[in-house]
């Protein structure tokens, strides 16, 4: 019978110092990149070349052996895990595994640019900045990036396999070009992607000091490499879904401004909501009329990032905290917060899973 199901074998090997295998690998060996992740601090590497495909992972303890990835339930007869009459290990693996989304560990988390916490150095050589360092159980990331020297960024066709996926540009500048989407597209301070689950894109170019926040559920999650796409592509479909997914630009100039959810504030919708049907909700907060006031949620996860001004974030059974730009926080659901005294210039980034949720 033939066997209509792709499968592919590699092999598994440990590393002691993958940032420096990488340069080995795609230098000296000359193989090609195909699979990096996690983003932010890189720990697997696939490669392939001269006929053969290369798993480099950081936290095997040692080199395991052959895998085969195949979505064919009747390989080998079912059988998961192998070993040869020689002694060959052999793991029989989902070729495409569904995607995972960790149950959320509800916390009440304030991370400040302030304390000096770690730059690391990530994919295509961009810095890397933690904002919630226990991800919450593994269900979001939210990374601040940048990239201190603009120009030309080393970027290839890549995707991300993800739930959801959104970039803000926080300061400066930089150009992408999207699958299906047209020409590149400049990205400018104010403005945001949402990158739909598994869309075609690629960083080109980027200005002096260009700082991007970027929020990615679940935490880890692959980036693959297509190395077959060409960019831009000849079609411009801007109703195209990508898992029930439309791509946004949503540009700060043209933002309209009404009231916000709290009282004493305005916001502009960036309207990812709607074109993720209630996936998530992205929007930009500032100070309005009246005074602010203790109030709670209902969502499953609630980000803060402060990208202008001052306020004190006041939270039920907390001692309070005096907040400033680059400082990000996130507030379970059920507790009772107030974003007290904040300044004239105060703009916040809210990023909340589900888009709809209730604010009591």
């Amino acid at each position: 019978m033939t066997n209509t199901h792709e499968i592919r074998a590699e092999v598994c090997l440990s590393t002691t110092d993958l940032r420096a295998d990488l340069k080995f690998f795609g230098g000296t060996l000359g193989m090609r990149l195909d699979m990096i992740y996690p983003a932010d601090d890189p720990s697997v590497a696939v490669y392939s070349g001269h006929g053969l495909r290369v798993r480099l992972d950081q936290d095997a303890e040692v080199n395991p052996g052959l895998r085969i990835l195949t979505d064919d339930p009747d390989f080998a007869d079912g059988a998961t895990a192998l070993t040869s009459p020689g002694g060959t290990q052999v793991d029989v693996l989902p070729l495409n595994p569904p995607l995972a989304l960790p149950k959320t560990d509800h916390a009440f988390v304030v991370r400040r640019l302030a304390d000096q916490a770690p730059w690391v150095i990530g994919r295509a050589g961009m810095q890397y900045r933690d904002l919630i360092p226990n991800r919450l159980g593994g269900s979001i990331i939210a990374s601040h990036i940048r990239i201190p020297d603009g120009g030309p960024v080393p970027d290839m066709v890549h995707f991300h396999k993800v739930g959801f996926q959104l970039i803000f540009c926080y300061r400066g500048w930089v150009d992408v070009v999207y699958e299906d989407q047209g020409p590149p597209i400049r990205l400018t301070a104010g403005d945001c992607f949402i990158q739909p689950p598994e869309i075609r894109h690629r960083v080109l170019e980027a200005s002096d000091g260009i700082e991007v926040i970027e929020i990615g559920v679940p935490a880890e999650h692959i980036t693959e490499i297509d190395h077959d796409m060409v960019l831009p592509t000849p079609h411009l479909r801007p109703d195209r879904e990508w898992q029930g997914q439309k791509f946004v630009f949503n540009e700060a100039a043209k933002a309209e401004w009404t009231p916000a959810r709290l009282p004493g504030f305005t916001a502009r919708d960036t309207t990812i909501a709607t074109n993720t049907k209630g996936v998530a909700g992205v929007t930009v907060i500032r100070k309005g009329q009246g005074d602010p006031v203790w109030a709670s949620h209902d969502a499953d996860i609630h980000f803060t990032f402060v990208m202008e001004g001052t306020m004190t974030l006041e939270g039920e059974g907390k001692d309070p905290y005096q907040l400033a730009p680059g400082d990000a926080f996130v507030t379970p659901p059920g507790m009772q917060t107030r974003y007290a005294d904040p300044s004239g210039d105060l703009e916040l980034l809210e990023v909340t899973l589900p888009g709809v949720f209730a604010t009591t």
